[in-house]
């Protein structure tokens, strides 16, 4: 038997994907190129370079080995994408270089923001003097995030209307509730009178007997 809250749970999130499907898209990014300047391992002169974003996975480049070479990419590289937004909020991100003696040396670290994505085309370049220069590509933060119906629009439309179902599916638990109580009173009470018509007539069905005997009370035969 499926119990209230499952029944409430599947309906509110079918209500829920039904009215916001756009929650099941993302906004992938991908590295379409990159051009390091210069390396920080000095042991070796095969770098190992590596894309990371705070607590994400990080993406490392395998490709990328020599200081000013162009590497190009393709979106549907094992590697890619490198991150999505699935919301407005920037990351942390960055690329780095392992290092075998110390902490991983850094190339940059800036907050990545799907706001970055202006151009038309879903492009972003990022440069950095004596370092490197990556351009990205996020064809949804242009199409979803930058567009008139703006992802911040969306998230506070959203936000409200989370809260708006939040609050009805607490209404209707409250009412289930109270209904369930309200039901369970009034069976206890329908028992107890129950009861109390069986009791009489018991009473009734010995004073019927006890007339049909001839028996009555003791006052009656004085």
């Amino acid at each position: 038997m499926t119990s209230p809250f499952n029944y409430y749970y599947s309906k509110v999130s079918i209500l829920f994907l039904f009215c916001f499907p756009e929650l099941l898209l993302s906004a992938v990014v991908t590295l379409e190129s990159l051009e390091i300047y210069t390396t920080h391992e000095w042991i070796t002169s095969s770098p190992t370079v590596y894309f990371l974003c705070d607590k994400e996975n990080k993406t490392v480049l395998p490709d990328v080995k020599k200081t000013k070479t162009v590497y190009t990419f393709r979106a549907e590289e094992s590697f890619q994408p490198l991150t999505d937004f699935t919301s407005k909020k920037c990351k942390r991100c960055g690329f780095y270089e392992e290092d075998r003696l110390k902490s991983d040396d850094v190339f940059d670290e800036w907050e990545f923001c799907p706001s970055d994505f202006k151009s038309s085309d879903g492009r972003y370049i990022r440069t950095k003097a004596k370092e490197f220069n990556a351009t990205f590509v996020c064809h949804k933060c242009v199409d979803g995030i930058n567009s008139d119906t703006s992802l911040d629009e969306k998230d506070n439309g959203m936000h409200w209307s989370v809260i708006i179902i939040g609050l009805s599916v607490v209404a209707s638990t409250v009412l289930f509730i109270v209904g369930l109580v309200v039901a369970y009173k009034y069976w206890q009470k329908r028992k107890r009178q129950h009861e109390q018509a069986r009791f009489m007539k018991l009473f009734e069905d010995t004073d019927d007997i006890e007339d049909e005997l001839g028996i009555g009370p003791l006052s009656d035969s004085i």
